[in-house]
């Protein structure tokens, strides 16, 4: 899954508008689409080189057969149908939050159609976030080791034994983050012919083993996915958490909307990957009927096969290799940005606290780079890597995060459709509920590998929604504390223009998180320094329920009186606040912006036993505030502006 893709600042920078507004025009389609086919497809198009062959692992248990080939390949090619065609490509597109999605996206969506902020639609947007973590830490394990497992297929393979492969595949790993920090423009062009390349590669070759079996296309017949799940109980249960892995990233598409827009993702998907997708598994499901066929005759048991790789003509298998390689280290660069981009939106919906946010382009906001991500989802695939060791091992681990994601998206369509579009009841539910039936099938089959692996995704999600519980919780009563005895602005307006103190010339900017109180900072400033300055701008930055702003819309300002302004920053939750800028961007409005003193309230926590929250949530909450991003840095204003001051409070 990938919640902002690599590549999208090139695409972008071909499309005049915002892509995700759907404002494509003619001369931007075809470089928005070859950007879409390599950032929003690398994971869902990597997933043949394990998805298949887990299955038919699963399949296996009881000796393998070709009613067992037919019947995962069904399961298979409807889940790509139902699942990512019908439910993602045509209905959920359509719930974009002005041409952004993704799970968060879709949470502003669904709060903006509701009166008031409601505390299970939050919540299970909060849970959605964190299930995409433990999506993201695996992500880049399972996909680059299932390629450099290829190499065990070429002549000679027997050198690359499973230590060598996890070394080589740790070093690419390892390489993949390390340059994050210098940003991906210039090998993310390659991104979209590389993968056209990979998807044309897959299909040429299932294409090719079509013919060694034509009855596989019996498993286009749905009744052969249902009957197989039905009269297979438990094992067809396993077999279905297998299945999931064949539409894994496909969140993506909903998730990278606002970097390319419907029609160029839309038009990707129908024309090259689901087509190319659906060949290759075809000749997999093919070429697995042919070797069962040919084990029978000879009478030698059919082992553990690496399906995808095997398939492949010797001449070519080489080359293949390494294209698999390409394409999973894209898929892996994908989510990675991913991350970046959902904990930015995270952290301005105010469900984690601030991080370092770096521009890595000049000339594109949406290229960021953050480092405490970075190395925390490395550390994350090192230890899974090493503790996995192999794909296979590591594949019942991957479906559960993505089905609970897939679950929540699930939920939220509904309220959005109910509170934001104003369906009735029954036609939400008509649409809603057999989507739903079925991601729950395929999360329930998932909850059965618990014990297999997936219980790394959701410790990884557990412990990120401690976290955002935790910050979430913290924050209120930090609010509390700080608001009480809290003194109206128009008050200590209305008394300094009474007994005025002394005066200095220039602008003050207080930034505070409520413009009809007087900020603490203020009130320090006046009891230590007993002065005023000739201008003071109260600032609050707001962050809305849209991922952009319009630039009109940046700033709203109300006077007080001569000394006293409120001033409003909005900001998208895609959005980088930088308050400084847009303070001087707006002329007259704020006198001497440019050469403005900043004032920020710097407060910190302490803990005692009659507060809030327990002992350890209050620890972890004062560490989580103690770590976070200097707000110099996160609202962009010169350190050489700022003082800070601040209290102490026991919470």
């Amino acid at each position: 899954m990938s919640e902002a893709g690599p590549a999208a600042s090139d695409a972008e920078a071909s499309n005049p508008g915002h892509a995700g507004h759907d404002h494509t025009h003619s001369k931007a389609l075809l470089p928005l689409t070859i950007g879409a086919i390599g950032v929003v497809f690398g994971d869902i198009g990597t997933s043949p080189l394990y998805a298949f062959h887990d299955a038919l692992a699963q399949a296996s248990a009881d000796g393998l057969h070709a009613k067992d080939v037919i019947g995962v390949l069904s399961l298979a090619l409807w889940a790509l149908i139902v699942i990512v065609t019908l439910k993602y490509v045509v209905f959920l597109m359509q719930a974009d939050n002005d041409g952004e999605g993704g799970v968060l996206a879709l949470l502003a969506l669904a709060q903006r159609g509701m009166k008031k902020r409601g505390g299970i639609v939050f919540a299970l947007g909060a849970i959605g976030a964190a299930l995409f973590y433990g999506d993201a830490v695996i992500t880049p394990s399972l996909s680059v080791l299932s390629a450099v497992e290829g190499l065990k297929t070429l002549p000679g393979g027997e050198f690359f034994t499973v230590d060598r492969i996890l070394v080589f595949s740790l070093l690419i790993l390892i390489c993949l983050f390390a340059i994050q920090s210098r940003g991906t423009a210039v090998v993310s062009r390659l991104f979209g012919p590389v993968c056209i390349v990979w998807f044309f590669a897959i299909g040429a070759v299932g294409l090719v083993h079509i013919s060694d079996a034509p009855a596989v296309l019996a498993a286009f017949l749905p009744w052969h996915a249902v009957g197989y799940v039905t009269h297979h109980g438990v094992l067809g249960l396993f077999v279905l958490g297998a299945v999931f892995l064949t539409v894994t990233g496909a969140e993506a598409l909903t998730a990278d909307m606002g970097h390319f827009g419907k029609l160029p993702i839309r038009l990707a998907w129908a024309v090259l990957v689901f087509p190319a997708l659906i060949l290759n598994y075809l000749g997999q499901g093919a070429f697995a009927l042919k070797t069962l066929e040919e084990a029978a005759r000879t009478g030698h048991p059919v082992g553990d096969v690496n399906w995808f790789f095997e398939m492949v003509p010797g001449a070519v298998r080489l080359p293949m290799v390494v294209l698999a390689m390409l394409a999973t280290i894209i898929a892996s660069q994908a989510v990675i940005t991913g991350a970046f981009s959902l904990t930015q939106q995270a952290m301005q919906l105010g469900l984690l606290p601030r991080l370092s946010v770096r521009q890595t382009s000049a000339g594109h906001a949406g290229q960021i780079y953050m480092p405490v991500v970075n190395w925390l989802v490395l550390f994350g695939v090192i230890v899974l890597t090493l503790g996995f060791r192999t794909s296979a091992s590591m594949a019942a681990a991957y479906g559960i995060a993505v089905t609970g994601t897939m679950v929540i998206t699930c939920c939220l369509a509904f309220v959005v459709t109910r509170r934001t579009w104003g369906w009735s009841l029954p036609l939400s539910l008509a649409v809603i509920v057999p989507f739903l039936t079925i991601d729950l099938v395929f999360f329930g089959a998932n909850i059965l590998r618990v014990i297999e692996g997936g219980w790394v995704p959701l410790t990884i999600a557990g412990g990120i929604l401690v976290i955002i519980w935790t910050w979430v919780r913290g924050r209120k009563i930090v609010a509390a504390l700080e608001d009480d005895g809290a003194l109206p602005l128009r008050d200590i307006a209305a008394a300094l223009s009474r007994r005025p103190p002394a005066t200095v010339e220039g602008t003050a900017v207080f930034l505070t998180g409520k413009a009809d109180l007087t900020p603490h900072a203020l009130l320090h400033n006046l009891k230590h320094n007993h002065v005023l300055h000739r201008y003071n701008l109260v600032t609050t930055v707001r962050t809305l329920s849209k991922p952009y702003c319009d630039p009109d819309d940046r700033l709203a300002v109300t006077r007080v009186d001569d000394r006293f302004t409120i001033a409003e920053l909005r900001y998208g939750f895609m959005e980088q606040p930088d308050v400084r800028e847009d303070l001087i961007r707006s002329g007259s409005v704020v006198p001497d912006a440019a050469k403005a003193s900043f004032f920020i309230g710097r407060n910190s926590y302490s803990h005692v036993a009659e507060g809030g929250m327990p002992l350890w949530q209050d620890l972890l909450f004062i560490a989580l505030h103690r770590n976070a991003a200097d707000p110099t840095d996160y609202f962009n204003i010169p350190p050489n502006r700022v003082i800070e001051l601040g209290a102490q409070y026991a919470i």
